[in-house]
């Protein structure tokens, strides 16, 4: 089982989670990027067409806000 992270979900990022996901290359693909909600919109657009093409890749959209302060000390 092979599992791929995608760094970023702009244009590249996005085409290359399409890609991953739609060739079958990884049983799973974790697309990720700080702008919230982005990731998320985009692996559902990606897994609508994997749906249709009857693809079995996993796919998770994730926001990292990590860099963000939860708190000022």
């Amino acid at each position: 089982m092979s599992k791929v992270t995608v760094v970023g979900a702009g244009n590249v990022g996005a085409t290359c989670a399409n890609v991953l996901i739609t060739t079958g290359i990884a049983d799973e693909v974790v697309l990720i990027d700080i702008k919230e909600g982005l990731s998320e919109g985009k692996v559902m657009d990606i897994m609508q067409t994997a749906n249709i093409l009857g693809v079995q890749t996993r796919a998770t959209g994730v926001t990292n806000d990590t860099a963000q302060p939860k708190a000022a000390m």
